[in-house]
C-alpha cells in the first residue's frame, strides 16, 4: 500500500486526482479500524495530517469554518460557546484519545448513519466544503448523505471544511447507547432553536440509512411554539413532537437495538431535548 504524504491542500488535491482510489486518513479512527479488520485494502492512503490549514478554524461570511482535521476535543474547548450543539455531540464521541484524533471531517467522510456529529450538523444547517482540482463546491449537510456510508463525494474530491452558523438560540443533543460512554449510538437526536426566525432545526442519527431531519416535526414546532412566552410547554405539544420525530425515522433491528426501541428512544429524546432547550430559552434575554 502506497502512503501519500502531501504538505498542502493543493498538493493533496493533485494526488487525489492522480490516485482517485486513495483513501484520505487524518485521525484514522474509522479508516484504521477497517484496515485492521481487513474490511478495506486501498491501493494508497492519503495522509492529511501535515496540512496545517485543515487543522484551523475561522469565521467566514458569518459562519464558523472548521477545517476537516480539527479534532473533537478542540471543538469542545475552543468552539463550545458558539456551537453548543456540536460541542455536546463531540463530548459523546468515544474516549479522550478518540476525541483528540477524530474530526467532523472524518465523520462526514465515513458517512456512517451512527456518526455522532451528523444530527447536530443537520439541526444547525451546516454546509460541507468539498474541493478538487476542478474547484470548490458547497453542499448543505441535508444533501450530503446519499446512503449507508455513502456521500456525494466524487473520487477526486476531498472534504476540506464544514461551515456551521453560530448558535442564535439554545441547542441540545442526546444519544442512547448500549452503555453510558465510549459506545456507538443506538440512536441520537439533536435540536436547535432559532428564535429570531421562529423556527426549529432537528437531526436524527442511527435510525435510518442516512442521518436525516425530522421535517414534519420541525414544521409542527414552527407553527405551535409560543415564541416570546415565559411559560413552559404543554405536555401535549411535547408528546406530539416526540411522535413526529419517531415517525420520521426508518430504523432497523440490529445488534445494538430493535427498530421499535429506536423509535421509542427517539420520542423520549425529542421530548427531553425540546424541554431542555425551551427551559434555556425561557431564561434568556430573547424571551424577555
Amino acid at each position: 500500500m502506497e502512503f501519500l504524504n502531501p504538505g498542502s491542500v493543493a498538493e493533496a488535491l493533485a494526488l487525489k486526482a492522480a490516485t482517485p482510489a486513495a483513501v484520505p486518513i487524518a485521525g484514522g479512527t474509522d479508516v484504521m479500524v477497517e484496515l485492521n479488520f481487513d474490511h478495506r485494502r486501498p491501493p494508497a492512503l492519503l495522509n492529511l495530517n501535515r496540512i496545517g490549514e485543515l487543522h484551523t478554524h475561522s469565521t467566514v461570511d458569518g459562519r464558523v469554518r472548521i477545517g476537516a482535521c480539527v479534532p473533537y476535543s478542540r471543538i469542545i474547548t475552543e468552539l463550545g460557546s458558539v456551537l453548543p450543539g456540536l460541542a455536546i455531540a463531540s463530548r459523546t464521541v468515544g474516549s479522550p484519545q478518540i476525541r483528540n484524533r477524530g474530526s467532523v471531517g472524518g465523520n462526514l467522510g465515513a458517512a456512517s448513519p451512527a456518526g455522532d456529529s451528523h444530527p447536530a450538523l443537520l439541526a444547525t444547517d451546516a454546509v460541507v466544503e468539498i474541493a478538487s482540482t476542478r474547484g470548490v463546491r458547497m453542499v448543505p449537510a441535508n444533501d450530503f448523505y446519499v446512503g449507508v456510508k455513502r456521500n456525494v463525494l466524487e473520487p477526486d474530491e476531498l472534504i476540506t471544511a464544514v461551515h456551521v452558523p453560530p448558535a442564535t438560540g439554545p441547542q441540545q443533543f442526546s444519544k442512547v447507547g448500549t452503555r453510558n460512554a465510549m459506545v456507538i449510538a443506538v440512536c441520537a437526536f439533536a435540536i436547535a432553536l432559532h428564535p429570531e426566525q421562529k423556527r426549529v432545526g432537528t437531526g436524527i442519527g442511527s435510525a435510518a440509512p442516512t442521518p436525516l431531519r425530522a421535517c414534519e416535526a420541525e414544521e409542527f414546532l414552527n407553527a405551535e411554539l409560543p415564541w416570546g412566552s415565559p411559560d413552559g410547554l404543554p405536555d401535549s405539544l411535547n408528546r406530539r413532537f416526540g411522535e413526529l420525530v419517531a415517525q420520521a425515522a426508518s430504523p432497523i433491528d440490529d445488534v445494538r437495538g430493535t427498530a421499535s426501541y429506536r423509535r421509542h428512544a427517539l420520542a423520549v429524546m425529542a421530548r427531553r431535548t425540546l424541554s431542555w432547550a425551551w427551559s434555556e430559552y425561557r431564561r434568556s434575554a430573547q424571551c424577555a
